[in-house]
């Protein structure tokens, strides 16, 4: 889907109405040419009535005026050691960055305000080491914030923090984006970074749950200089913001291709509800009916027509993401040989290589298993390999199949191979 086709957007524009996204962009992002682009972005979410906030970044100016002015910064993040001499060029540099902001705001025809909304804290002492001007996100003033968003004003928030005796504390920019999201009850938190995403085990992870984020985040196997975002988007899940996202702000229209659409181009990671299984109702006949299409020409799958997924709709189970089917399956029972048939499995192929299959497949097992099934049956042309090594199937005959599907089987003449696997522990 083209981030640009309206119909494609305007399914989404009821879940999101009304509802708050916070968008994080790192300081080495609002300095690439694309940013402008990213403000657009933005712009349409505000005219779709998604309440925004900005909050940025600034270690890549806080770097670059460093070197101007031949000085060493203690600390670049927001999380380690800030020394008096970084803080100013913190100050510098981050009010330089919320300026441009504001302005690239206004040649989009937005009205944006920086906020003191951010009250802060010293970070301490730890470990024996006195961060000084380093703070910590105390608690965010949601009521102004709410009053800006209601009034129809994008809040742009620096990675500052004021005390009430007005001093000022640097703070880490992903922390206060994930205060800020928890604070105004935020339904997506987008961090834009200049990397395709989170990179997990090596790879870049698509969609990632919340609790295999944190594994990896606890065995170090996140990649190095995007433990904070993870840590960050784990406790952001885990407070109770469904969708974290991490994209590519270099990427035209990035932004807007993330949010509408379910491929996405970064990283999203989601709390347990994103991704639900569930038993087919009349109105997905038609979704399974598409989803299955590219098989059937394959000839992978048997041909259906809407009429017959109708007639055993009972059978169907359908994965959603986003309230849209992603996947399909059907266990066929045959309830006096105490057997049941894995059919009609597809996945999208957007979402293919991401484990689906076999967690659809896994699901229909153990409803198998709920209903006293003791033989677990899949005829394929084309997956076997799938069911044996993923699956845990063995090869069958065709004495294995109940005798009305035997019929069915010997008539068809695809010669599929029959695959087995014993419920019984």
């Amino acid at each position: 889907m083209r981030p640009t086709d309206l119909r494609g957007i305007l399914r989404y524009v009821p879940q999101f109405r009304e509802k708050t996204f916070v968008i994080a962009a790192d300081g080495a992002m609002v300095a690439d040419d694309n940013f402008g682009n990213i403000l657009m972005d933005v712009a349409v979410l505000r005219s779709l009535n998604v309440r925004t906030v900005l909050v940025h970044g600034a270690s890549a100016q806080i770097q670059a005026l460093a070197e101007e002015k031949v000085a060493e910064p203690s600390d670049l993040e927001g999380s380690g050691v800030t020394d008096a001499e970084t803080l100013q060029l913190a100050l510098t540099a981050a009010n330089r960055l919320t300026h441009e902001i504001l302005e690239g705001l206004s040649a989009t025809d937005l009205r944006g305000a920086s906020t003191n909304a951010v009250i802060a804290h010293p970070l301490g002492i730890l470990r024996g080491v006195d961060h000084l001007f380093t703070g910590r996100v105390e608690r965010i003033d949601a009521e102004l914030l709410q009053t800006l968003l209601a009034n129809g004003i994008v809040p742009v928030i620096p990675p500052l923090g004021m005390d009430g005796d007005g001093r000022t504390y640097r703070v880490n920019s992903d922390s206060v984006a994930l205060e800020v999201a928890k604070a105004l009850g935020a339904v997506k938190l987008v961090y834009i970074t200049t990397a395709d995403g989170l990179v997990v085990n090596g790879t870049v992870a698509r969609q990632i749950a919340v609790d295999e984020l944190a594994a990896a985040v606890e065995k170090n196997t996140v990649a190095r200089g995007q433990s904070s975002k993870a840590r960050h988007a784990v406790a952001a899940c885990r407070f109770g913001v469904p969708r974290v996202h991490v994209i590519n702000g270099t990427v035209d229209e990035g932004l807007l291709a993330e949010v509408f659409s379910n491929e996405g181009i970064g990283t999203l990671v989601f709390a347990n509800e994103y991704r639900e299984i569930r038993r087919a109702r009349r109105s997905d006949v038609r979704s399974i009916h598409q989803l299955i299409q590219t098989s059937v020409e394959s000839e992978e799958l048997l041909p259906r027509s809407r009429a017959a997924i109708e007639r055993q709709l009972d059978d169907y189970y359908i994965l959603e993401v986003d309230r849209n089917p992603i996947a399909c399956v059907a266990l066929h029972v045959y309830p006096a040989e105490k057997k049941g048939e894995v059919a009609c499995l597809r996945v999208r192929p957007s979402h293919e290589n991401q484990g689906i299959g076999r967690r659809m497949t896994q699901f229909v097992e153990d409803r198998a298993r709920e209903q006293g099934l003791e033989l677990l049956l899949a005829l394929s042309t084309q997956a076997f390999n799938f069911f044996q090594s993923k699956a845990g199937f063995k090869e069958g005959t065709a004495e294995d199949l109940p005798p009305a599907r035997r019929d069915k089987y010997e008539q068809s003449g695809r010669r599929s191979k029959i695959l087995v696997k014993p419920l019984r522990r």
